[in-house]
């Protein structure tokens, strides 16, 4: 289903037959010489590109920065990465209120109405296995719709109530300006449309098939895994065992701080699992930023939980100084190294400065005998040259951590030269 997209999205990386990159309209189509170009050289109709270059846009497989298509990472990952086609699917399974136009007269509520009303109706398609009645879709449809209204109390006192069933609700919407039956319409063409449901005499492109054709709806075999990925997605978020689904990164992170590694996995996976994967990704990575060590290491193990999808977002973080050791260490790792020998992926200087900021870490959360024992993980091999590549890396905690280990360290000529590093380094010395 997505070939074409990803056929388009190939030939827009090359620049589109322009000569350089290529520049969506203000509304982010292509505009029609692009289309033209496109439908020569790839030998299909100008209306099949404006369909691949939309589902390409939904999917993932094209983003526009500032009008200029690049390449998403699902493009990247198309040909070696068999998740990363199903979560472009997901994508545009998701985005389907996009695939078609919402019926003349429905406004912006009540379109989202139906959008917020229809999880229960794909749960129901999907439980039932089978071909669903669509008076029956219609009225669990009015029922949701109803509930929505009244949990909202968004009819003032002394008005009429909220619609009591779906015919009160699609009355209701039949005075808007359109029905509720007209919107369920719009909902399962476009479903029909991004390969989420079955078309009409089981077409097998239902993209011109208009849904008063059907009497009833069945997913397709995509279309039931996609629901079922979601249903077990909800499992996931509600097996959080240490309750931090709710918090924010920073908070879950430090709860995640005082559990083994196995049951902090549980619990990034149930706090990813409630959020969009974008919006996750960078709320870990705002924590990542911050002052506190530890929670920037465990941001990027909670970003190791995401996977694939948060690779873009890392490999832009390798630019950060801060955040760069933790950055290549992560897509080193993503992309399939072998963790022992990772950090041979690090310069000296970043390999110290990683030191630093975990040995940060360990000093403000930790044990002062764990601080002693990081010592032997130092790149350096002794101590005098640690010392001295230590002062030269400019990390902000590098007073603070030389302190803590001057102050734990059980040999009184080591811990009087470590001191001496920390004064140097505190008065700007040599």
């Amino acid at each position: 289903m997505l070939a074409g997209a990803a056929r388009l999205a190939r030939w827009a990386d090359s620049g589109g037959g322009s000569g350089g990159s290529l520049r969506a309209g203000p509304d982010g189509a292509l505009p029609e010489a692009a289309v033209e170009r496109a439908a020569e050289a790839l030998r299909v109709t100008p209306q099949q590109v404006r369909v691949d270059w939309d589902r390409a846009r939904l999917a993932g497989l094209v983003e526009l920065h500032d009008g200029l298509a690049r390449p998403g990472w699902r493009l990247r990952a198309w040909d070696r990465d068999d998740t990363a086609v199903l979560r472009g699917w997901v994508a545009l399974f998701d985005a389907w209120s996009l695939a078609r136009p919402a019926p003349a007269g429905a406004g912006p509520a009540m379109v989202a109405e139906v959008v917020e009303a229809l999880p229960q109706l794909l749960s129901l398609l999907h439980l039932s296995a089978g071909p669903v009645p669509l008076p029956a879709l219609l009225d669990m449809l009015g029922q949701r719709v109803a509930e929505l209204r009244t949990e909202r109390c968004e009819v003032p006192y002394g008005q009429e109530p909220a619609p009591d069933g779906p015919q009160d609700a699609a009355d209701a919407d039949d005075a808007a300006g359109a029905s509720l039956a007209a919107l369920l319409a719009w909902a399962l063409d476009a479903l029909r449309i991004v390969g989420a449901l079955v078309p009409p005499g089981g077409a097998p492109d239902g993209i011109h098939e208009a849904v008063h054709e059907a009497s009833e709806a069945q997913l397709t075999p995509l279309g039931n895994w996609s629901v079922w990925v979601k249903l077990e997605q909800i499992c996931v978020a509600a097996q959080s065992p240490a309750g931090h689904i709710e918090q924010s990164a920073e908070a879950m992170l430090r709860g995640c701080a005082r559990l083994t590694p196995g049951p902090a996995r549980t619990e990034y996976r149930a706090w990813l699992a409630a959020r969009s994967v974008g919006s996750a990704v960078e709320e870990l990575l705002t924590v990542a930023r911050g002052e506190d060590a530890l929670l920037r290491g465990l941001a990027f193990e909670a970003l190791r939980a995401v996977g694939a999808p948060a690779e873009a977002a890392v490999r832009a973080a390798a630019d950060e100084p801060a955040l760069r050791p933790y950055a290549l260490l992560w897509l080193v790792e993503h992309e399939g190294g072998d963790p022992e020998t990772a950090p041979d992926v690090l310069t000296r200087e970043e390999s110290t400065w990683l030191w630093v900021d975990t040995a940060a870490a360990v000093a403000d959360h930790g044990e002062t005998q764990l601080l002693v024992r990081h010592l032997d993980s130092a790149v350096q091999g002794s101590v005098p040259r640690l010392l001295e590549e230590v002062r030269a890396v400019g990390h902000p905690r590098t007073v603070q951590v030389l302190v803590a280990l001057a102050a734990a360290h059980p040999d009184p000529a080591l811990a009087k030269a470590v001191r001496r590093a920390a004064f140097q380094v505190h008065t700007g010395g040599v």
